[in-house]
């Protein structure tokens, strides 16, 4: 029941906080940021136990310390390589969640795996192609994110092979939708402004969140 509440306070909250952002007025969005992760911190620490729990937290943890590091970005180029290092983190924890879950099918596709892995990898040399030239002193923390980012995906994608429907879904679609957030928020700072890139970063990063705490719950739900 907690759970649930929690959710449905996390759906309130990102609703009122992407409303704010495209009326323009990110000076009271900025004010409820830190509030939303908090929600989705509650709904899996309400929920029964299960023996990843701990690393889907820590995962939250590491990306709510981000969120409110990358607030402060404009005081100066240190807090987005901290807020850099929340994510980082954060991603191993998800890394380390995935490669925890039970493999229901123990057979898979080696042609859909490595047609998936070779789509990744492409990605993955295709985005630092894009950045790299305008990365700066960024560089290495820019290529490690990159490549601990994509790992988070192919650890995704491997787990969609084998886990429960529809929760493999759940979890793939959002660490697809992560990786789409943490690219526009790259591509935006470090290569051209975009249009409405606060609410195609934050309304991304919110639903990835959001698909992967629920896929996990799913995942591991007590029969």
């Amino acid at each position: 029941m907690r759970s649930t509440l929690s959710f449905k306070a996390y759906i309130a909250i990102s609703f009122v906080y992407l409303l704010l952002i495209i009326l323009g007025r990110e000076d009271i969005s900025w004010f409820l940021k830190p509030f939303l992760i908090p929600f989705l911190f509650l709904a899996v620490y309400s929920c029964g136990d299960f023996p990843s729990k701990k690393f889907l937290l820590t995962a939250l943890i590491f990306s709510w310390i981000g969120d409110v590091v990358l607030l402060f970005t404009d005081k100066g180029e240190i807090y987005f390589i901290i807020g850099l290092v929340s994510f980082l983190l954060s991603h191993i924890a998800y890394i380390i969640l995935f490669s925890k879950q039970l493999r229901i099918n123990s057979n898979r596709n080696k042609a859909v795996f490595w047609a998936g892995t070779t789509a990744i990898i492409v990605y993955l040399m295709v985005m630092l192609a894009v950045l790299l030239p305008r990365l700066g002193p960024l560089k290495i923390p820019v290529i490690v994110y990159a490549i601990v980012l994509s790992t988070m995906l192919l650890f995704a994608f491997k787990g969609y092979l084998k886990w429960n429907s529809p929760a493999n879904i759940y979890i793939l679609l959002g660490a697809v939708i992560f990786v789409s957030s943490d690219s526009i928020l790259a591509f935006n700072k470090f290569y051209e402004t975009l249009k409405f890139s606060s609410l195609l970063i934050m309304s991304t990063y919110i639903t990835a969140q959001y698909l992967i705490v629920v896929g996990i719950l799913k995942l591991n739900k007590k029969k």
